[in-house]
């Protein structure tokens, strides 16, 4: 597959989003000039924040490669069409009628972002591998590939009742489902099994969780103290004063918050970080 290069924009002619994305149409005009837009030249693309690309390394000396990345600014652009639409509650919130054409729109249009952020993944995924490939001769183990979503909303059956489970930075926890819980980017991450815990609503943390907000942490946390924190993980020191906001003691101790989710899942491997590379 050929990934799409911000930086050249006169080969958009010769580029085009996968079939499944391309062949269905978003629900407002807008959408689609931005899924043609923005949905094309971004597939393949990280983007900022705590976004990353991780390798890792297991208790068996197993190398993992992680990628945390979703349906860019495509999501944005849909979240913001259905608000537009929605009406407000008597408790202050915005909903939509499901049973309404509106509502049935942004399903739709949420399961496309959906599907478009697990092919921005795995165009990453396959350009990643094809680079370990080529450098250092290896082989990924495709049969291992976890794609999971943490910003979603689905029907399910939750102790006798139909529900629309919204779970924002979350992961589905049913029982025997895998997931992926990442640390930090100096810290380690899990892999994981649900134990479908019924008062969670099958569901677990996305993550270790911030401790300090992004400004607090750019006021707090030294170029120096960065670098010290991610003593023995490579990163990309040029971009050291961009990161101070992802510093690890920004975050939360994700061995405290994998302890406080005991009942909700169990762990099936702990990777460390080799090499973490965030988007800024």
């Amino acid at each position: 597959r050929q990934i799409p290069s911000l930086k050249h924009p006169t080969k958009q002619a010769t580029q085009s989003l996968p079939f499944h994305l391309e062949e269905r149409s978003l629900s407002n005009p807008s959408l689609e000039r931005k899924k043609h837009r923005e949905g094309l030249w971004q597939l393949g693309t990280l983007g900022r924040g705590n976004h990353f690309l991780e390798l890792l390394k297991d208790t068996e000396e197993q190398l993992w490669l992680m990628i945390h990345s979703g349906s860019r600014a495509m999501g944005q652009a849909i979240r913001a069409q259905a608000l537009s639409l929605a009406s407000t509650s008597a408790t202050g919130m915005k909903v939509l009628d499901l049973h309404t054409n509106e509502g049935q729109a942004y399903l739709h249009d949420l399961q496309w972002a959906l599907d478009y952020a697990s092919a921005n993944r795995m165009a990453m995924l396959e350009t990643t591998l094809s680079l370990l490939e080529e450098r250092f001769g290896i082989q990924a183990d495709l049969s291992e590939v976890l794609d999971i979503h943490h910003n979603h909303v689905q029907q399910e059956e939750h102790q006798g009742q139909t529900l629309w489970v919204h779970r924002k930075g979350a992961n589905a926890a049913h029982a025997g489902r895998r997931g992926i819980i990442p640390g930090s980017m100096g810290t380690c991450s899990f892999l994981v099994e649900g134990k479908g815990l019924p008062e969670s609503l099958c569901s677990s943390s996305h993550g270790a969780g911030r401790k300090q907000s992004r400004s607090q942490a750019r006021r707090s946390v030294t170029n120096r103290a960065l670098q010290r924190q991610m003593k023995g993980v490579w990163f990309d020191h040029r971009r050291t004063a961009a990161l101070l906001d992802e510093a690890p003691s920004a975050y939360k101790d994700i061995r405290a918050v994998m302890r406080a989710q005991r009942e909700l899942v169990c762990i099936t491997h702990e990777l460390t970080p080799l090499l973490s590379y965030k988007g800024v």
